[in-house]
């Protein structure tokens, strides 16, 4: 295996190797040893701990599960709330759909990545942020639309980002 990569969500920006998330993540696999459908819950639990699930993560649980690592992969990479690179402690959501961008969205995502010192589908050096592009959120008549760890905000400017994100420490 290759624990050597993993590392607790507090310690993303860091080199040090916390050998305790590896002893949480076996926590959850052995509750869930030897029942069916625990690939998911596993994955959930395990996300939890980690922050998210690096291929080594996936392989360890694959193969306490007794199941083939490219099923896990699969897994991970067909739901979107599974994640394969650490994503922040706080997730900002930019949706781009079609209303939202015509309302300036792509501007609202340059003060978001200029704010939170993250790119798209990146995390910040000091693992606050995580930024993402979303398609429409639904809330077309209240482009342009910024979510950040599920609260909406709503006809947000590039001006209003920075306020916004101060809200989160």
């Amino acid at each position: 295996m290759r624990d050597a990569a993993v590392r607790s969500p507090q310690a993303r920006g860091s080199s040090a190797v916390d050998a305790s998330v590896l002893a949480q993540v076996d926590a959850v696999i052995e509750r869930y040893r030897g029942k069916e459908g625990a690939l998911i819950p596993v994955l959930h639990e395990t996300q939890e701990i980690v922050g998210y699930l690096p291929r080594c993560v996936q392989s360890r649980i694959a193969g306490a599960l007794r199941i083939p690592e490219s099923q896990v992969y699969g897994v991970v990479t067909f739901y979107s709330f599974f994640a394969m690179k650490p994503t922040g402690r706080h997730k900002i959501g930019v949706c781009l759909g079609t209303a939202c961008y015509v309302k300036g969205g792509a501007a609202v995502l340059q003060a978001v990545k200029q704010a939170s010192g993250a790119d798209v589908d990146d995390v910040s050096s000091d693992g606050r942020f995580g930024v993402e592009v979303t398609r429409c959120v639904g809330a077309c008549g209240l482009a342009p639309v910024l979510s950040v760890d599920g609260d909406i905000y709503s006809r947000v400017s590039p001006d209003s980002v920075p306020e916004i994100l101060a809200r989160y420490t």
